[in-house]
């Protein structure tokens, strides 16, 4: 039987025949929040998409299971004996003597004031005139607000923080289709078709990768990527013994027919490895060349993938630096998105969108949005997989750095939300698309054209 194909995520979803499994929008998001049991807290809390998603999700099927991708280094992590002993800390009256916990009175931090800008008025010189200042204390969570922070912590991320990135996944911008009938549904970022997907925070992208690598590789092996590719996933893979092998490109990126032909030619003895079964891919504005995978490409790249039975590794850090289409020099700019709709709507959707299988793990981060130096990304997998990484967390970075955490959730739960997050975003979007027209305009004045060539970039910020 044949699997199913990636998915058009325009989907058509029918609302009449369960009213309990509406998804999740913007602004029913605090509505959803206020029927939701309330958040507990403490040392290395639990914490778990399952949490947090809602019950459209369970109509879907089940993602593919991975067992014989799995390195033999991945299937033989247990789970920490630190980390689960930590939940016997819960129990009342009991006193710990153990668990390496300091006592928060000898943390010389007492508190941390940061000046944020408000949406809609992002520049630094309105957030030095209108910013505001977000303030949390040592003690916030014992008085009831804010996230515990200063001790360690989960290895999926505070709780708080993982609610997020869910529920940034998981909503959806609806637009009317039939009266009280019917919606077409815009996913903010993916809307997995899947029901056993899940999030987990990391210490950066490059980090993840690093997991990654470490879950599914084996010395020996060769793994897929870009002709042209960054440069730091050839240096990560190369001491583990992994070698990689460049599929060709064109100014889309990766050619799926390329890769196919590869993996269809594959001469085990000649290689001396086994076919690849694993692609690593940067599809929006693809470092180093500025290739942007169009929505064909990326929906040709995971039906190859289908047919060959490979794992996708999605890393899009440039993701949401989708850019304004190139008009040229003396030709009027396109109007930036008017409305979060317009600006979803103007995205190429992910891979994860179309990933009806479960093989794509993708890789996110707030550097290139946000800042680089909090070090903190997520990735969306299915359960099987997240399991596996926490297991690798546990005894290698432990979670993100709880500083930046607290910071993050000081900006994108109490100052902005959902809502004032993309609005940021499209603020971005129009920044740096005044920047490329500027390189361009440059470009086109100064390069002589009989020995330079290039194309404008849909997206990135080099």
């Amino acid at each position: 039987m044949a699997p199913p194909t990636a998915i058009d995520v325009d989907g058509f979803i029918d609302t009449t025949s369960n009213i309990m499994s509406e998804p999740l929008t913007i602004s029913g998001v605090s509505a959803r929040r206020a029927k939701a049991p309330k958040i507990l807290g403490g040392i290395a809390t639990y914490a778990a998409s399952d949490m947090f998603k809602g019950p459209v999700v369970h109509g879907k099927p089940k993602a593919k299971r991975w067992d014989y991708r799995l390195s033999a280094e991945s299937t033989s992590r247990k789970g920490s004996s630190i980390k689960t002993a930590i939940k016997h800390l819960k129990k009342p009256g009991l006193i710990s003597l153990g668990g390496g916990l300091p006592s928060s009175e000898y943390f010389p931090i007492e508190s941390i004031d940061i000046k944020v800008p408000i949406p809609g008025h992002f520049s630094e010189q309105e957030t030095k005139e209108s910013g505001v200042i977000l303030h949390t204390g040592k003690h916030d969570f014992a008085e009831g607000k804010g996230l515990y922070a200063l001790n360690y912590g989960h290895a999926a991320g505070s709780v708080q923080l993982v609610r997020f990135v869910t529920e940034h996944t998981e909503v959806l911008i609806p637009r009317p289709y039939h009266y009280q009938l019917s919606l077409t549904l815009h996913q903010i970022v993916h809307n997995p078709p899947y029901q056993d997907w899940g999030c987990t925070l990391t210490a950066g992208s490059t980090s993840a990768l690093d997991m990654a690598f470490r879950t599914f590789t084996t010395r020996g092996e060769y793994i897929m990527s870009e002709e042209y590719t960054f440069a730091t996933a050839v240096e990560t893979a190369g001491p583990m013994g992994v070698k990689v092998i460049g599929i060709k490109m064109d100014e889309q990126g990766l050619l799926p027919s390329n890769m196919d032909d590869i993996l269809t030619n594959w001469d085990e003895h000649a290689r001396g490895a086994k076919k690849p079964w694993l692609l690593y891919t940067v599809p929006s504005g693809q470092n180093p060349t500025g290739a942007t995978q169009g929505r064909e490409r990326r929906k040709q790249i995971y039906q190859v993938a289908q047919k060959h039975d490979i794992y996708i590794l999605e890393d899009e850090p440039y993701f949401f630096l989708q850019m304004q289409p190139y008009t040229g020099p003396n030709a009027p700019d396109v109007p930036p998105p008017a409305s979060h709709e317009e600006f979803i709507k103007a995205l190429i959707p992910s891979l994860l969108s179309m990933d009806v299988d479960g093989r794509v793990m993708r890789m996110d981060s707030f550097s290139k949005v946000l800042s680089p130096g909090s070090r903190v990304g997520w990735i969306t997998a299915s359960e099987q997989i997240i399991e596996r990484l926490l297991r690798h967390t546990e005894v290698s970075t432990q979670h993100p750095s709880g500083i930046s955490q607290i910071l993050l959730y000081k900006l994108l739960e109490e100052a902005w939300g959902h809502a004032g997050y993309l609005d940021w975003l499209i603020n971005l979007r129009v920044q740096y698309t005044k920047r490329r027209d500027n390189i361009c305009y440059a470009c086109e004045m100064y390069l002589p054209k009989e020995i330079a060539s290039w194309n404008p970039p849909a997206a990135g910020m080099f």
